[in-house]
């Protein structure tokens, strides 16, 4: 199974990577393949809410649970779709000089060996490709933050392994 971890220090606040992880009712404006997003219930500490994701003329539609404790995290499971499972964290931790380190992991497998086998492929490539996104966007909503790291600076690290699920 697909599995990515990413520590990074950005230098924007944990409250505004929170509000900009947290806001998935406009991850369809930023984030690469993602089509449309519908939010079928929100409050301060949950959402659940549909992505549809498109790659081409194939469309898939994935509904997951946020849960949000702000400032310092958002989880993400998996409802429905056409996965197996999926489980995404987000971590915020401040710096001390108004900036933060985030940690970040995504565990998922598809229901079908194949497409397992397909995502192995590019799934590094997609995921790097989304992180950098979320970036962006946090650039071009905050400027280029309040501590002295630049904006796509990355002090930490990333691993990801693209195993077949047992």
């Amino acid at each position: 199974m697909p599995r990515h971890t990413e520590k990074r220090h950005l230098p924007y606040t944990p409250e505004q990577m929170f509000d900009l992880v947290a806001d998935v009712g406009r991850y369809q404006e930023f984030l690469p393949w993602v089509a449309a997003t519908r939010v079928r219930s929100d409050s301060e500490s949950e959402m659940v809410a549909d992505l549809v994701v498109g790659f081409g003329s194939l469309k898939e539609t994935f509904t997951s649970r946020v849960r949000k404790v702000r400032p310092s995290n958002v989880t993400v499971d998996y409802i429905e779709g056409p996965l197996k499972f999926l489980h995404n964290e987000w971590a915020f931790a401040s710096d001390g000089a108004g900036g933060c380190d985030i940690d970040f992991c995504v565990d998922f497998a598809f229901k079908s060996r194949i497409f397992e086998a397909l995502a192995g492929q590019f799934f590094d490539r997609a995921l790097r490709r989304m992180t950098a996104a979320f970036e962006t966007r946090a650039h071009a909503l905050y400027g280029a933050g309040s501590s002295s790291t630049g904006a796509g600076s990355d002090t930490g690290s990333s691993s990801s392994s693209a195993q077949s699920a047992a």
